[in-house]
């Protein structure tokens, strides 16, 4: 069973930064991927950054010099440091994991950008 714990989201005022953290149940070697998603009202969720087990990352254009996905195996966990926030960036932000070929989820964590 894979569990998949997020934390590090609130409230931040634009241009702000935040750094979310997922940690994993188990090594999180053995996931093909990981990444962060976001999902905001009314629109669907949408990948934020991802990253493969050999340290590869890509993330979306909007969000490309502003967040940095990285890993850290010892700790079972990832991140996601968000610089430069803005008011478009308030979502839930999701942690997911690829196994074989079955994706995992966790219950997400909120960030509201505003002033």
């Amino acid at each position: 069973q894979v569990q998949l714990v997020e934390s590090g989201g609130g409230l931040v005022q634009p241009g702000g930064s935040l750094r979310l953290s997922c940690a994993a149940s188990g090594s999180i070697s053995r996931f093909r991927a990981m990444g962060w998603y976001r999902q905001a009202p009314g629109k669907q969720r949408e990948l934020v950054a991802d990253i493969t087990s050999g340290g590869n990352t890509n993330y979306a254009d909007s969000m490309k010099g502003r967040f940095t996905i990285s890993r850290d195996n010892a700790k079972n966990t990832i991140y996601l440091q968000m610089n430069s926030l803005k008011p478009d960036d308030t979502a839930i932000y999701y942690c997911s994991a690829v196994l074989i070929d079955r994706r995992y989820w966790g219950q997400g964590t909120q960030v509201t950008v505003s002033s």
